[in-house]
């Protein structure tokens, strides 16, 4: 049988369309998560700071992100647990950064350190926790 000139296209084109495809698989491993650094802030107010005090204090650290591109992302919220093991902190933020860096440039930029100010003798104490998320 001979072949002719088109049947041999068609044939390469076919092959030629089943390496592509399969040319991302070839040795193809997962790819690893981008690692990310979580800080972790809870704070337990003094008895004697008002709702007024505290409402400011949510609002200013809620608006760190907008003033410190180094936070990628930003949660916080209140203590709702029933099992009365907050030992007095009502009050949690979670700041996510990718690196060591982008951590250390917030704790040093000068949004933090007003919001320092902001905060004064508002609290009784203040937690922090950082760690690498692992899934």
């Amino acid at each position: 049988m001979m072949l002719t000139l088109a049947h041999c296209l068609k044939y390469v084109f076919a092959i030629s369309f089943v390496l592509i495809s399969l040319a991302p698989l070839v040795g193809a491993q997962p790819q690893p998560e981008a690692k990310i650094l979580r800080h972790v802030v809870s704070f337990r107010f003094k008895e004697t700071t008002s709702q007024h005090d505290i409402k400011k204090i949510e609002d200013a650290f809620r608006a760190l992100p907008s003033k410190i591109h180094e936070i990628r992302s930003f949660e916080w919220g209140t203590n709702v647990s029933k099992e009365n093991l907050s030992q007095g902190y009502t009050h949690c933020f979670i700041l996510t950064f990718a690196s060591d860096k982008d951590r250390d440039a917030y704790l040093v930029h000068p949004a933090h350190k007003e919001f320092g100010n902001i905060i004064g003798d508002a609290l009784d104490k203040v937690f922090v926790v950082d760690f690498w998320a692992q899934k």
